[in-house]
């Protein structure tokens, strides 16, 4: 199930066949899960993508996915569209395989999601929250049009919000 395209890139459903090695790549690397979460076993991974796979419907606009390059199918990353734990709000998120990274695919991934999301839900914002210290997703974020919007504190991590706004911001 293809949930949208770019100009380089295809995001869709897990195919836990084709992609249990991938994952583990991207939630077992400390590097790319430095400012996401803890590294994963595979036995972690692995159940984690199952738990992913099993809350995938078609219709709801909420979940993780696959990021696949569009001309060769070469696994990327995956990208998400969760809720903030504890709130009612939503955020926006990605992860990259290092080979991957510095190729732009980020913004793009994150201006397409954008526009798959609004063009989806009645939603008017969405989030995007990162570790203070990860200076290139916040370059991301604000190319993408997302704003700073505060900060919180997460344990002993100092985290700084981001704020998406469909009709735009007020001049």
């Amino acid at each position: 199930m293809v949930l949208f395209s770019t100009e380089r890139l295809r995001v869709r459903g897990f195919e836990p066949d084709k992609d249990r090695d991938h994952f583990f790549l991207v939630n077992s690397d400390p590097e790319v899960m430095q400012y996401i979460r803890k590294p994963k076993t595979r036995e972690e991974a692995d159940a984690f993508l199952d738990e992913i796979v099993a809350a995938t419907h078609p219709g709801i606009v909420t979940g993780r996915w696959a990021v696949e390059d569009k001309i060769t199918e070469t696994f990327l990353g995956t990208f998400a569209i969760i809720p903030i734990e504890g709130t009612s709000d939503i955020q926006l998120g990605y992860a990259f395989l290092k080979p991957f990274w510095g190729k732009g695919y980020a913004t793009e991934l994150t201006k397409g999601g954008l526009k798959y999301y609004f063009a989806k839900t009645g939603a008017k914002q969405i989030w995007a929250v990162t570790e203070k210290a990860n200076t290139a997703s916040q370059h991301v974020l604000l190319k993408a049009g997302f704003r700073t919007n505060g900060n919180k504190t997460e344990g002993e991590k100092e985290m700084q919000l981001f704020l998406y706004k469909k009709y735009g911001w007020p001049q």
